[in-house]
């Protein structure tokens, strides 16, 4: 396998190092930097062992995210800082303030899943400056988190108390000033890499992701690796080219327009859902379901979507939504429905030299009414058995347009477009929406797994519709909290 260098910051220090390709950085810093504080656990991103932050420049601001480092790839880091749990502790044994309110709350048994605990807290620590967070905010940065023998209860009383110790804050203008040296130093070192004909492709512009993507066709494509990383860690698959996404600027903006927000591919699921929740704060809580906050971190909207696995859970929102996407290549670009993209089983019309490069999303108007529920064995950090999102526009008590977009019922997320055709044009009431419910039911042929059975699957998609009629009545219980225990027994 080949190598090539990487680079990043840690304890103020550039660490150098000569790395395969297609070794995760869990691996890089347990087996070749002996950093054995990080746990393996699950190795798929689930359990929160391998947590570590990584901190990069956006607009002139030092920003630290939590992720897991069990399916980043290692040559993802380069350019970046890094923490683990070995950089807590001061220089003189003195405990970082996560670490002090830990022990004195007893946030810890056996210890193996701590550390990972310790640097989720150390993310929320330093995005809220060290002041005191909230029991919802503490939850919300420990979403990614698994413990089964201390329970959250201790946990998140230290992480309530964290900011009544002697503060200790990352010297963000010296780690900027770092970055930004390292930054100078190595553009000698990336004229020797493309000479060099490396295998870990980062471009730093869409022309040279184009390029590239023309060059080398057969290339893996990957962003934040929250699906690419499995197929390592589980499958133990390798790959003889990358082409790394999350680099490329134009591919990281926001950005807003009139009637639509445009989303770069490699704006990573927490800024995307941002987004999403500013326009429509109803999804607010959906947002907060979609894997752990390290996967949200790291995870891409553009990778979530171009994966195209029938559970993904972006999908069925965007489709309800009218989303489109922009493919481009160096021929071109061209732009289609999002649901039109995808032809089977994780199958595209992408062809060999085109990228996903951009989302577009409608902006939301005073006519529609919308939500999207999620049916899943955990609440949060789970893959949905079921998803169901409803856009529907009223006028004059008429249904105007319907959009339904649907995932975990076929071999790709999909439009319920009979559905919507028993609801276009129809008074919205309880009527109408039960024949729908039963078209619904009726419309898709889901398939059992180890999530649901084929049964459970239609019955709920129809109860999730009713559900969506009792929330456009303002009936009660209409919180998400609710969703998987009413669901199931409806």
């Amino acid at each position: 396998m080949k190598t090539q260098p990487i680079r990043f910051l840690r304890r103020g220090q550039v660490v150098s190092l000569t790395v395969e390709t297609n070794r995760t950085l869990l691996d890089l810093l347990r087996e070749d930097l002996h950093c054995t504080g990080t746990k393996e656990g699950c190795g798929e991103g689930d359990c929160g062992a391998c947590t570590v932050v990584v901190g990069e420049e956006k607009n002139g601001q030092l920003e630290l995210n939590a992720i897991n480092s069990c399916i980043r790839m290692a040559h993802s880091v380069d350019g970046l800082a890094l923490w683990t749990v070995e950089d807590l502790k001061s220089e003189d044994g003195a405990l970082h303030p996560v670490q002090e309110s830990l022990v004195q709350c007893h946030g810890s048994q056996c210890g193996f899943c701590t550390p990972g605990f310790a640097m989720s807290l150390f993310g929320l620590y330093e995005k809220q400056g060290g002041n005191p967070v909230s029991r919802a905010e503490a939850q919300g940065a420990l979403s990614g988190n698994l413990c089964r023998c201390t329970g959250y209860r201790p946990i998140l009383d230290a992480a309530q108390s964290m900011h009544q110790h002697l503060p200790v804050r990352v010297d963000r203008a010296a780690v900027l000033q770092d970055l930004r040296d390292m930054a100078a130093q190595g553009k000698t070192a990336k004229a020797r890499a493309a000479a060099a004909e490396d295998t870990y492709h980062r471009p730093a512009r869409l022309a040279d992701l184009l390029q590239l993507r023309a060059r080398y066709p057969q290339a893996q494509l990957v962003a934040g690796c929250t699906d690419v990383g499995l197929w390592v860690t589980k499958m133990h698959r390798t790959f003889d080219r990358i082409i790394d996404t999350t680099r490329v600027k134009e591919l990281r903006r926001v950005e807003q327009y009139k009637h639509h927000i445009a989303m770069g591919a490699a704006v990573t699921l927490t800024d995307a859902f941002a987004a999403l929740v500013a326009d429509r704060p109803q999804l607010a809580s959906f947002a907060h379901r979609f894997a752990g906050l390290p996967v949200r971190n790291s995870g891409t909207l553009g990778g979530n979507v171009a994966n195209g696995s029938p559970i993904g859970d972006s999908m069925p929102l965007l489709i309800a939504l009218g989303a489109n996407v922009v493919l481009m290549s160096v021929r071109g670009h061209r732009e289609l429905r999002l649901e039109d993209l995808y032809t089977g089983y994780r199958q595209n019309v992408m062809a060999a030299d085109e990228v996903l490069a951009w989302i577009k999303v409608p902006k939301a108007v005073p006519t529609e009414f919308s939500r999207v529920y999620k049916i899943s064995k955990r609440f949060e950090d789970d893959i949905s058995a079921v998803c169901l999102a409803v856009n529907l526009h009223l006028k004059d008590g008429v249904v105007a347009q319907a959009s339904l977009g649907v995932g975990g019922v076929a071999a790709t997320p999909v439009r319920a477009r009979k559905t919507q055709a028993a609801l276009q044009g129809k008074p919205w009431n309880q009527s109408t929406v039960k024949e729908a419910m039963q078209v619904l039911r009726a419309e898709f042929s889901p398939i059992s797994d180890m999530r649901a059975s084929a049964a459970y699957r239609s019955e709920v998609l129809g109860n999730l519709l009713q559900r969506f009629w009792l929330e456009s009545q303002g009936g009660s219980g209409s919180s998400l909290e609710s969703l998987v225990v009413e669901g199931a027994a409806a």
